[in-house]
């Protein structure tokens, strides 16, 4: 996710969320089944897990589905293997990196293809789009009554983050990709409250593309939407800069 405002996206997504919980639950157990199969399953032993179990708690996916895909990682339960992929295309100049997590590559191929095709892209050269994105953690903490910024920016350099930026909607605290649990959980234990469910580490644009038609935006978030309904799609990142006026129409589209 970006934007010129990292809060002004989760603040959209959150719109369409309860439409797309299945799909949520779906995709985080993937990742879950992913680390435990990496690094077992015991969440006091795999920091990674521990954030993941706490991400999905977050977005209210049910215990049992958790403790599924945990047993899928042990192989405790019958799971098929998964591959991840990823597909770049340039859109009007704005940069796009479409993660996917599949048990079959050439079908997520076909379906992320076809996404591209209907919204007029072909697949780019690997790097064209993902060299203008850096790999960082981003914590997000919402904005309170009360809440110091002096504090959380000093807890948050303290506990390893690398910077601290304030936004309409509360802080983002981005980190090394290899800090974000300590960093994460450093500023949990300082008593501040973190949106967990929106906390990752992912993919931050480097250099964005300015946005300020609202009809562009729209049919930018059509086809970001479009990836994001396919089964197979962790993530899609993408380099705009929008306006507040793109960001309120966008608001209003749900």
């Amino acid at each position: 996710m970006s934007g010129h405002s990292h809060w002004a996206t989760i603040k959209r997504a959150k719109g369409a969320a309860d439409a797309k919980k299945g799909k949520i639950f779906s995709k985080l157990g993937k990742e879950i089944t992913i680390v435990v199969k990496a690094k077992g399953g015991n969440p006091d032993n795999n920091p990674t897990l521990r954030t993941l179990i706490a991400k999905a708690k977050a977005a209210q996916m049910p215990n049992d589905n958790i403790d599924r895909a945990i047993k899928k990682g042990t192989g405790e339960l019958e799971s098929a293997a998964l591959v991840d992929a990823q597909y770049e295309g340039i859109k009007g100049g704005v940069a796009f990196v479409v993660n996917v997590l599949t048990d079959n590559k050439n079908r997520a191929a076909a379906e992320v293809g076809n996404v591209f095709k209907k919204n007029g892209l072909e697949f780019a050269k690997q790097g064209s789009a993902s060299r203008l994105f850096d790999r960082m953690g981003q914590i997000m903490i919402p904005a309170k009554d009360g809440i110091d910024e002096d504090k959380v920016t000093e807890v948050a350099l303290d506990v390893g983050a690398e910077d601290v930026v304030v936004e309409d909607g509360g802080f983002t605290v981005k980190c090394q990709p290899n800090d974000f649990t300590a960093v994460l959980e450093g500023i949990k234990n300082a008593g501040i409250a973190v949106d967990e469910e929106n906390s990752s580490v992912g993919l931050v644009p480097n250099m964005t593309t300015p946005v300020s038609d609202v009809a562009t935006a729209k049919a930018l978030q059509k086809f970001i939407d479009m990836l994001e309904d396919l089964e197979d799609v962790q993530d899609v990142y993408n380099n705009m800069e929008t306006t507040d006026e793109v960001d309120a129409a966008l608001e209003a589209e749900g």
